[in-house]
């Protein structure tokens, strides 16, 4: 019989104000969390200025889950 270990999830940890996310080339800061909708910027870390943005919570976590980001600061 084949044991098999279930696999060990990181967990992302919930967004909140004022959060840095490091990914591969990006940072993205997030401005405000609501219910359902969350504020962020997503640009390069020496950028300038970058735009706003405006997207459903879950599609962020999503997103931040598929590029493997890492909270910088909190």
């Amino acid at each position: 019989m084949k044991n098999n270990k279930p696999t060990r999830r990181i967990r992302l940890q919930p967004l909140e104000t004022g959060q840095i996310w490091r990914m591969a080339e990006l940072n993205l800061r997030v401005g405000l969390v609501g219910k359902l909708l969350v504020h962020y910027k997503l640009a390069k870390p020496d950028a300038i200025r970058s735009s706003n943005s405006c997207s459903g919570i879950s599609t962020v976590e999503k997103y931040l889950k598929k590029n493997k980001a890492i909270l910088v600061s909190a």
